[in-house]
């Protein structure tokens, strides 16, 4: 019966270092998103008042729309918004996960149900990141043990 428990307790472990990898994630893509987002509408702005305030000013102020509208097509190609919620779901499964192992690993004995409820669990966590929700189920305090 020794088997289930160290699994359990590899999965836990693996459950906390996914948890850490997805928050990291998330905000390195907040940063990301801010870094394209912004300069793009401010590029935007500038570019639209400078091609309005003289005839002199309209090709910078194009090349400065140029500039913005690269910065934009970076954002929309990298998609960092859906990335970051991709990784804020994946946070929450492996934080699920994580807490479903530390149940099972505070009970006596840990059977190889336990286990394969918290295989079901990681199962979860993995497809998270393709923007599935979590199947219908007990939260990890409704869980009976």
């Amino acid at each position: 019966m020794s088997r289930p428990r160290a699994e359990v307790e590899r999965l836990c472990g693996e459950a906390t270092r996914q948890k850490d990898l997805a928050h990291r994630r998330a905000e390195f893509w907040v940063k990301a998103d801010i870094a394209l987002g912004f300069p793009a509408a401010l590029l935007a702005g500038v570019s639209g008042a400078a091609g309005l305030a003289s005839a002199d000013a309209r090709v910078p102020a194009a090349l400065v729309a140029l500039a913005a509208a690269g910065c934009a097509a970076g954002a929309g190609f990298l998609r960092s918004d859906s990335r970051r919620l991709a990784n804020k779901r994946a946070r929450q499964a492996w934080a699920f996960v994580e807490a479903r192992a530390r149940m099972k690993l505070a009970q006596d004995r840990v059977l190889p149900e336990d286990l394969a409820e918290v295989l079901d669990s990681r199962q979860a966590a993995l497809a998270a990141y393709e923007g599935e929700d979590p199947p219908p189920g007990p939260t990890p305090t409704a869980t009976p043990g």
